[in-house]
């Protein structure tokens, strides 16, 4: 087995043993949070934005046989993996740090934190803010004749996507520092590339989100102010480098004592050879 094929699967084997701490993680925290009354405590608060917004005295159906059971059971593994997301994302940094330098490890845990932070930001905006207006904006287009009566599966999903669109686009901060440090694109080239990026949040925002304006506009707007807001914090980063970035970098193409011991030695005996 070559050398390369030994390091990728060292690798697979690795990104496999992180995926496996990050599901025992969420399955013991789906553990801990509690039983079945716990987890439809959990779903009535999920499910209040939009009770508040029905007629008096409505509520939501469930059209299947065993989905009051199974809903209960998926809304505590969103409550798990929200609580264990700090772990996740710390075994998701690892995975890929031996491949930086060390002022670039450094930035691991505050980017952990900060992830965390933004993804549940995103998700408590979604909640307060959006779901609020939104149900309010469609209950306003609700003929009198017609009594609503939402599926809790149904209502679940929609909950669920909505949940992930705004944390993953309360991310872009975190995503422009890491491809500025990385050097993948500098500066200059986000603030080209700012309005390809408002074109691509705006399809964005109208495929995950329901077919209204407020929605839309909801998740577009917050999107296109973290994009600015990571240039910021991006062009302060870079202002601010840790001097032993150049350090690294010379050190990284520098010859060690031992190895210029044997580059000499190897001249040497080239010399003698070409002598004879």
């Amino acid at each position: 087995m070559s050398l390369t094929e030994d390091t990728f699967i060292s690798h697979l084997v690795e990104l496999r043993d992180r995926m496996m701490r990050s599901l025992i993680a969420i399955i013991v925290a789906f553990a801990l949070i509690g039983f079945w009354p716990t987890y439809a405590v959990i779903y009535d608060f999920l499910a209040l934005p939009l009770i508040q917004t029905l007629p008096a005295g409505s509520k939501m159906i469930a059209t299947g046989v065993i989905t009051p059971f199974l809903i209960p059971l998926k809304v505590g593994l969103m409550a798990a993996f929200l609580l264990v997301l700090p772990y996740v994302l710390y075994q998701a940094w690892a995975f890929v740090a031996p491949g930086l330098y060390a002022h670039e490890k450094k930035l691991v845990l505050p980017l952990v934190i900060s992830s965390t932070i933004l993804f549940i930001v995103g998700v408590a905006f979604c909640y307060y803010f959006v779901f609020g207006q939104l149900f309010r904006f469609i209950a306003g287009f609700a003929p009198s004749s017609i009594t609503p009566a939402p599926d809790i599966e149904q209502y679940l999903s929609f909950v669920l996507t909505m949940f992930l669109a705004f944390g993953v686009a309360f991310e872009v901060p975190v995503a422009i520092i890491v491809l500025v440090r990385m050097g993948v694109v500098s500066i200059q080239q986000l603030r080209e590339f700012r309005g390809y990026f408002v074109v691509c949040a705006s399809i964005a925002a109208a495929v995950v989100t329901p077919p209204d304006v407020v929605s839309m506009l909801a998740l577009l707007i917050p999107m296109c102010l973290l994009y600015e807001a990571g240039i910021i914090a991006a062009s302060l980063m870079s202002k601010v480098k840790a001097p032993e970035e150049t350090e690294e970098k010379t050190a990284s193409t520098a010859l060690t004592p031992e190895q210029t011991a044997q580059e000499f030695a190897a001249l040497e005996k080239e010399q003698n050879s070409g002598g004879r």
